[in-house]
């Protein structure tokens, strides 16, 4: 599937019609398919492992497995030939198949004996589990959100915008623009509560002008939203559907 240049650099605001993971992964060349599924992964399996915990009370080490199971058969057992765009979102058919699997899960586990036979796929769970902590949320039924489609779409969100930000890292270290990234992480990221820093506070943090901290946020938050829009871009079928999960994510609908 052929790739297309994206709008997002200076002065840019949405990518044009590009690559996306939704359709690659359905596509007869492997290796498109491959790096689909990859691309598909690294976005869901955090929520896909939270779903676990919270949805069906899952323990850590038991949603650990579940949830690289669940990956290692999207990858190997084309759990996606079933998947029509036309008719759901990804992340709605993602989280059915999580239902179901997990509903399976005894079954699987008595056949599997707890992933033998499977290739795990490597995640970084000690992460996710620490973001649930922080969020202060248990693995009690009676503590889950009554909304699962809502939490499932949130943490989707939350692994969207996490990806972004360490992709704008890895770019701004790319061209030699550390402190744009320092910057924005320390003004927009950290949570300053009530004594958040100043303009004039930053300037002097990082010893550069005021009109220099102006500067280089404004480049971050550009580049920031260029890459999340990217990544949406992957996670949605069709230019239709992308321009409404952009305008839902950051308010504006793409020109």
């Amino acid at each position: 599937m052929a790739e297309t240049t994206s709008i997002g650099g200076p002065g840019g605001k949405f990518p044009a019609t590009c690559w996306s993971a939704v359709l690659a992964a359905r596509s007869d060349d492997a290796v498109e398919r491959t790096r689909a599924l990859g691309a598909i992964t690294e976005s869901y399996w955090k929520p896909i492992y939270k779903y676990f915990r919270i949805r069906w009370a899952k323990p850590n080490e038991d949603a650990k497995d579940l949830t690289q199971e669940f990956f290692a058969r999207l990858i190997e057992k084309d759990f996606l030939a079933d998947f029509d765009p036309a008719k759901a979102k990804l992340r709605t058919f993602l989280r059915v198949c999580a239902d179901r699997f997990a509903s399976n899960d005894a079954k699987a586990t008595r056949r599997l004996k707890r992933g033998g036979g499977v290739a795990h796929v490597s995640l970084d769970f000690e992460s996710a589990e620490a973001e649930l902590g922080r969020a202060k949320i248990s693995s009690a039924p009676a503590h889950s959100p009554a909304n699962m489609d809502d939490f499932f779409e949130k943490e989707f969100i939350r692994s969207l915008f996490g990806l972004a930000v360490r992709d704008l890292r890895e770019f701004c270290e790319s061209c030699g623009r550390q402190v744009h990234f320092r910057l924005f992480e320390r003004y927009d990221l950290e949570d300053g509560g009530p004594q958040r820093a100043s303009y004039s506070d930053m300037a002097q943090e990082f010893g550069i002008a005021s009109t220099d901290v102006t500067n280089y946020l404004a480049f971050a938050r550009r580049e920031f939203r260029r890459i999340a829009l990217e990544r949406l871009r992957e996670m949605t079928a069709s230019d239709a559907e992308f321009r409404r999960e952009a305008k839902a994510l950051f308010g504006v609908a793409p020109e």
